[in-house]
């Protein structure tokens, strides 16, 4: 993609971001990125992973909190909740996802977290099992804090992870929340085809951010600018960049059948899940698929490994089981 991008006449306007990148969701593949690994504050998109942690942490969606005084009046962006007031979590997660409001941020922290570090804590444990080792968060709202920070690659990754919870995906592909009568400031779901999410983002520290999702066919791009003045113009030229140069391709089926042979012996077997993985035109030749007979007991299913190499890289591995 980079390569592609660079030759590309209409791609000068990429230095206007201090930093962005292009994921492929399923399969993490960074597609095209620019100083992705410079860390940067981030804004509201922090809430991505404040709404991530909600989620691995909530069981109830339709849990009543009562709103503490302590996120009555935070500044920035609100729906201006007051203190005594009820909320569902869900209600409040709306209110963080499509208003970016600090005080739902501030709520939902305080009853999951106990306290704002408390929270973060959490916050911190979930990056890092999303891949984002070079991130640090300080509270869940993203407002200025020497501590906070992330890179365009880390919140990929973040958004990445959070995608996958389907209530996650609902919430941020909401253009309208009726029960709370709230618009969804993200102007993606309107502006581009395919647009699903995720999340805006402005401090003055920080600069404009957003991170979109955009999804065409059975691939789904993940695409993150920090400090950009013209976020929604990049973006839709670096998805339209990256769905006009890579295919999703299926490299292997689930119920392919591989044939293994040890000594006289051979067996039919599967993966028993399905490989796709985002290519350029030229790279499909650059694949190698191989197969190979692992040692085990005569009672397990388990007969063999399969591997997948992209220009001699692997790419992935899984194991081959007997039909």
């Amino acid at each position: 993609m980079k390569k592609y991008m660079q030759t590309s006449a209409s791609v000068q306007a990429w230095t206007e971001a201090k930093a962005e990148c292009v994921m492929e969701l399923n399969s993490r593949r960074i597609l095209y990125a620019a100083h992705a690994d410079t860390r940067l504050p981030m804004a509201s998109t922090t809430k991505i992973l404040t709404a991530a942690t909600i989620l691995e942490y909530c069981d109830n969606l339709r849990e009543e909190i009562t709103i503490p005084a302590e996120a009555a009046g935070v500044e920035g962006s609100s729906v201006y909740l007051k203190s005594g007031d009820i909320y569902t979590v869900e209600d409040l997660l709306y209110g963080l996802m499509l208003r970016s409001g600090n005080d739902c941020a501030t709520a939902l922290a305080l009853r999951f977290g106990g306290s704002i570090g408390g929270f973060s804590a959490k916050m911190n444990t979930l990056a890092q099992a999303a891949g984002a080792l070079e991130s640090n968060f300080e509270n869940p709202h993203g407002l200025p804090c020497a501590e906070h920070y992330t890179t365009a690659k880390d919140l990929s990754y973040i958004t990445c992870y959070a995608m996958q919870d389907p209530v996650f995906q609902k919430i941020v592909a909401t253009k309208y929340y009726e029960p709370r009568h709230w618009q969804n400031k993200n102007k993606m779901l309107r502006l581009y085809e395919g647009g699903i999410g995720v999340k805006t983002g402005y401090t003055k520290a920080a600069g404009r951010c957003l991170v979109s999702a955009a999804k065409r066919g059975d691939m789904t791009l993940v695409c993150t600018l920090l400090n950009c003045p013209t976020t929604y113009e990049r973006t839709i030229k670096l998805f339209d960049d990256a769905f006009a140069a890579y295919q999703n391709v299926l490299l292997v089926k689930a119920d392919e059948p591989f044939t293994l042979t040890d000594g006289k012996k051979t067996v039919q077997c599967v993966t028993e899940k399905d490989f796709y993985y985002p290519l350029l035109q030229d790279e499909r030749s650059l694949v190698e698929i191989k197969a190979k007979s692992v040692n085990v007991k005569k009672s397990e299913k388990i007969v063999g490994q399969l591997e997948i190499y992209l220009a001699k890289r692997l790419l992935f591995s899984a194991n081959l089981y007997k039909l």
